[in-house]
C-alpha cells in the first residue's frame, strides 16, 4: 500500500499548493517510504508516497495515460489486474509499466465509474481528468484502505489516506465534533463516513466521489445483500464446503501476488492457521510467519501457534509484548488510529508490524475478516439465544445456554439473577432492527458517566442509533436476525473499527501492506446468501469454515473455544513512560474539557489498585486515546515544514504561472 494526497479547487489553486502538497506527502512516508511523486496543474495537485511492492522499478506514481490527460494516484493493490490487463491489450491499449496502478488507469479510461464493477482489490484512488477538469475518488468494498477529505471555506477539496495529511495541508481547522465522541462510546466506532474531526469526512467503503464544476456527488456501487430464508432445503453442505474452500484459495493465491517477499500472521485461532495451512500446503513451501506473545499468560496463544508452527513446518517468529509494552505504546498506536479506541488491541499489532518490518518484509496475509462472515463472534451466538428466548419466555434452557456461553462471567453464582436481568434487555421487542446490539450499546453507553457535565449536557439529547436507518438497506426488516446481526457488525464494527485500529493503520504504520483474503468479495456475496443454520449449528460457530479446514489442521485447533484476539488493558497507567498520566491529570483533563477529572481521577486509581472490569477498562481506553488525540492533533500538532525527497514532480501549469513559482 502506499499513501495518497491531493488539493483541488475548481477556482483555481495559489502558489501555496506546492508546498502544501509536499508537506502532505511527507506526512504519509511511513506509508510510502521508497519514493515520492507530485502532480500539479491549474486546478489540482497530487501527492503520493510509495511502498513498492509490483513492478517496483517501473511503478513510480503518478501515472498518467497515453495523451497525458488522466492522472492517478493509487493506494493498495488490484489483485485481478492480470486478466483486466490482458482484456485492455486486446482493446488496443498500449502499457509502459507492469504495475497495477496503470492497469486501473486505463480500466477508467475505458469504462468511467464503471470500472469499480471488475475490480477484485482493497484500494483507494483519485484520478485528475485535467481535460474535462474532473476529480474522481474510490475505496475498495469493506473499506481496508482508508480514505478522508474535507471541503475548505474557501471551497477547496482536500483529501488523503490519513487524517494528519489533510490537518498538515495548513488551512484546515483541527477541532473534534462533539457528536463522533457519543457514537465511539456508544457504537465503538463513528458512523459510516463521519471522523472524529470537525468537517473532515471518510469515504464510505464500496463508494465514490465525483467532482466536476465544484459539484461534489458521493455514490455506492456495491452492498451484501442477505439471503431472506433461513431454509437448508437447496444447499448441499459437501459441495458447499467444496465451492467456499476454491474460492478461498483462490482469494489467497491472488493476494500472493508481489515482487517481493510475502509472510502471514499466524495466531493459532483458526482463521490465521486456515490461511496459512492454505498458503503452505498449496503455494509456497518457505512460508515466514509471525505471531504475539504475551506476558499477561491469560492472553497468551503461545501453545497453539507453535502446534501449527510443528503441523505445517513454517519459519515463525514471535513479537513478544510485555505489560509495559501495553502502556508505552499506545498512544502512539492511537495516534496512527486517529479515533478513540475502546480497547488495547491494537498495540500489540502495532508492534508485529515494526517486527514483521524489521525482519524484511513488506506484505503479510492475515485472518481478519472470518467472525464477521462466517459467523463467529459471540453476539451472533448470543442473538440467537434471545431470539429463542423472545419465542419460548418460560423456557428454562436460555440460563443454560449463557452459561454455556459465557462460562466465566456466570462463575459467580450470586450474579445469575442480574445476568439474566442484563441479557433480557429489549427481549420483548425481537423485531427491533437492531435487536442483535441493543445489549452492547447500552453496556458501552455507560463510559459516558465520565464525560464532563458540559459536553454531557450537550449530547444530552443526541443519540447516534437514530442515525443508523440511514445506511440500512431496504430490505433489511425480511432478513434474520443472524443476518442483521453481520450486517450491523460489518457496517459499523469490522470497517469503522476492526479494519482501522487493528488492520491497515497499525500495519502501514511501519510500511506493512495487509492482505485480508477472507474480505474477498467473492466469499462475501457467497456467504451472504447461505442461511445462518449453515454458518452456526447449535452453538457451534463458523461450522462451515471448519468444515473447509478439517483436513487442513489439527482437531485440537478446529475445536479449541472461540478465543477473540483482546489485549490487557489494566496495565495503561503501570508502563515505564509517565506521557499516559500527563494526559489524564487534572490540568490537562481540565484544558481539553471532555472528560470530569474527579471521576477519571478515581478511575485511575481503581486501576492501579485492582483489576477493573469491562466498562472501566473500556472507559480507560477510551478517556486516554481522546486525551492523545487532542494534544498530538488539536493543540501539539507540528504543521512545520518536513521535508521529503521528491522523486518524480509533473508541472502543468502555465507557463507564467511555473515562472511566478520559480519552476
Amino acid at each position: 500500500m502506499c499513501g495518497l494526497a491531493g488539493i483541488y479547487n475548481n477556482k483555481g489553486l495559489d502558489r501555496s499548493a506546492d508546498d502544501a502538497v509536499k508537506r502532505m506527502a511527507a506526512m504519509l512516508q511511513h506509508r510510502g517510504p521508497d519514493e515520492s511523486g507530485i502532480y500539479i496543474d491549474d486546478f489540482a495537485a497530487l501527492g503520493h508516497s510509495r511502498l513498492s511492492i509490483i513492478d517496483p522499478q517501473g511503478g513510480s506514481q503518478p501515472i498518467t495515460n497515453k495523451d497525458g490527460t488522466l492522472w492517478i494516484v493509487f493506494n493498495g493493490e488490484i489483485f485481478n489486474y492480470h486478466s483486466i490487463r490482458a482484456k485492455l491489450l486486446e482493446a488496443g491499449h498500449i502499457f509502459n509499466t507492469n504495475c497495477d496502478t496503470e492497469v486501473l488507469l486505463h480500466l477508467f479510461e475505458e469504462k468511467g465509474e464503471s470500472c469499480l464493477n471488475e475490480l477484485n482489490g482493497q484500494f483507494a484512488f483519485a484520478v485528475w481528468d485535467s481535460v474535462k477538469k474532473e476529480l474522481f475518488l474510490a475505496r475498495d468494498h469493506t473499506g481496508i484502505v482508508p480514505m478522508f477529505y474535507t471541503i475548505t471555506p474557501e471551497g477547496k477539496f482536500i483529501f488523503g489516506s490519513e487524517i494528519k495529511a489533510i490537518l498538515s495541508e495548513g488551512t484546515v481547522d483541527r477541532n473534534i465534533n462533539p457528536k463522533a465522541l457519543e457514537q465511539v462510546f456508544t457504537l465503538w466506532t463513528t458512523l459510516p463516513g463521519q471522523t472524529f474531526f470537525k468537517n473532515i469526512q471518510e469515504l464510505p467503503p464500496a463508494s465514490y466521489i465525483k467532482i466536476s464544476g465544484g459539484k461534489i456527488s458521493l455514490r455506492k456501487y456495491w452492498d451484501l445483500n442477505f439471503s431472506d430464508t433461513d431454509s437448508e432445503l437447496n444447499y448441499s453442505i459437501p459441495s458447499l464446503v467444496e465451492e467456499i474452500r476454491e474460492v478461498l484459495i483462490d482469494a489467497v493465491r491472488v493476494r500472493l501476488r508481489a515482487d517481493v517477499p510475502v509472510g502471514c500472521y499466524l495466531s493459532g485461532g483458526i482463521d490465521s492457521s486456515g490461511v496459512t495451512a492454505l498458503i503452505r500446503n498449496n503455494f509456497n513451501n518457505d512460508l515466514r510467519t509471525f505471531g504475539i506473545t504475551f506476558e499477561d499468560a491469560d492472553y497468551n496463544e503461545r501453545d497453539y501457534q507453535q502446534m501449527m508452527v510443528s503441523h505445517l513446518g513454517v519459519n515463525h517468529t514471535e513479537q513478544f509484548v510485555s505489560n509495559d509494552d501495553i502502556a508505552d505504546h499506545f498512544c502512539d498506536a492511537v495516534y496512527n488510529i486517529e479515533k478513540p479506541v475502546l480497547r488495547t488491541a491494537p498495540v500489540p499489532l502495532y508492534m508485529l508490524s515494526r517486527k514483521v518490518r524489521d525482519e524484511g518484509y513488506k506484505v503479510v496475509l492475515s485472518g481478519e475478516g472470518a467472525d464477521e462472515i462466517f459467523g463467529g463472534y459471540n453476539i451472533f451466538k448470543e442473538t440467537l439465544i434471545r431470539k429463542f428466548w423472545s419465542a419460548y419466555p418460560d423456557s428454562r434452557s436460555r440460563f443454560i445456554l449463557l452459561q454455556r456461553l459465557y462460562p466465566y462471567i456466570f462463575k459467580d453464582k450470586r450474579l445469575r439473577n442480574s445476568l439474566i436481568e442484563f441479557f433480557r434487555a429489549g427481549i420483548d421487542n425481537p423485531a427491533n432492527p437492531y435487536f442483535s446490539h441493543q445489549i452492547r450499546w447500552k453496556n458501552t453507553s455507560k463510559i459516558k458517566n465520565f464525560l464532563s457535565p458540559h459536553l454531557y449536557s450537550s449530547n444530552e439529547n443526541y443519540n447516534p442509533v437514530n442515525e443508523l436507518e440511514n445506511f440500512i438497506p431496504g430490505n433489511f426488516s425480511s432478513w434474520s436476525a443472524l443476518a442483521k446481526a453481520q450486517y450491523i457488525e460489518i457496517l459499523l464494527f469490522m470497517s469503522g473499527y476492526l479494519l482501522s485500529s487493528q488492520g491497515d493503520r497499525m500495519a502501514m504504520a511501519h510500511s506493512v501492506e495487509l492482505r485480508i483474503p477472507y474480505l474477498d468479495y467473492r466469499i462475501m456475496e457467497l456467504l451472504a446468501k447461505i442461511p445462518y443454520s449453515l454458518k452456526i449449528r447449535g452453538l457451534n460457530e463458523k461450522y462451515l469454515l471448519k468444515k473447509v479446514f478439517e483436513k487442513d489442521l489439527p482437531q485440537k485447533i478446529l475445536k479449541r473455544p472461540k478465543n477473540p484476539y483482546r489485549a490487557p488493558i489494566n496495565y495503561l497507567f503501570r508502563g515505564k513512560s509517565n506521557r499516559n498520566m500527563d494526559y489524564v491529570s487534572g490540568d490537562a483533563l481540565k484544558e481539553s474539557g471532555f472528560f470530569n477529572p474527579q471521576k477519571v481521577a478515581l478511575l485511575i486509581k481503581k486501576m492501579n489498585n485492582s483489576t477493573v472490569g469491562e466498562v472501566d477498562s473500556m472507559a480507560a481506553a477510551g478517556i486516554l486515546s481522546t486525551q492523545a488525540i487532542y494534544y498530538r492533533f488539536i493543540k501539539d500538532f507540528d504543521l512545520s515544514f518536513k521535508p521529503v525527497f521528491i522523486n518524480k514532480v509533473y508541472d502543468h501549469r502555465k507557463t507564467t504561472e511555473r515562472a511566478a513559482h520559480g519552476l
